[in-house]
């Protein structure tokens, strides 16, 4: 039974993130990736997931969309949907996600990027569910960042406290989608783990 509020932000990242030509860009948001992201916010009790774009028309459609599940008509009809997509925040960067996380626990968080290369010196699964057990006690946060595109830009990796291990499957192929993964990383780091 779910018993404390867990110390995990969750962040889409659409800048700065990569390209397939490994150029610096801002990414569209999709519908599908917002929906199905506050879904696994709530199902694992997230706080918060801050939508990160500077793009002023991607805020504006991101908006749009969550004043209709949340206020709208949509709100009446799925109120299931409202309860999930309510946790969505659209901010203009990674610095603001931070500063509003700060502002709600009194602390900085602690920020983990996710790569789907295999990097040396990477923050193990269980090594990130550990951390997370114990800042429970000190209510320390954390923040997760999830690439969009092909993936977080090299100056968010440098920046970040941890980068947390790829996610491997069992045949080497390694291109999930941001839902997917985001998904499969709450489970690993904060699910119940008796299944395990």
């Amino acid at each position: 039974m779910y018993k404390k509020a867990i110390p995990l932000y969750v962040a889409l990242v659409h800048y700065p993130v990569l390209n397939r030509r490994g150029e610096t860009i801002a990414s569209a948001i999709t519908n599908l990736d917002l929906h199905d992201l506050a879904r696994a916010a709530r199902t694992y009790e997230v706080p918060a997931c801050f939508i990160v774009t500077p793009l002023k028309d991607q805020q504006v459609l991101a908006n749009r969309l969550l004043s209709h599940w949340c206020e709208g008509i949509g709100k009446e009809l799925h109120s299931d949907r409202e309860e999930a997509l309510k946790r969505l925040r659209v901010v203009d960067s990674i610095e603001v996600a931070k500063s509003e996380i700060q502002a709600n626990c009194g602390r900085a968080p602690a920020v983990w990027a996710t790569s789907a290369r295999e990097l040396s010196g990477a923050l193990r699964h269980r090594q990130a569910r550990q951390w997370l057990a114990e800042a429970t006690e000190t209510a320390s946060p954390c923040l997760l960042l999830l690439g969009t595109g092909w993936g977080l830009a090299p100056s968010v990796l440098d920046e970040a406290d941890a980068v947390l291990e790829s996610i491997r499957g069992i045949n080497g192929y390694n291109h999930l989608s941001v839902r997917c993964a985001a998904a499969i990383l709450m489970d690993r780091i904060i699910g119940e783990s008796d299944h395990r």
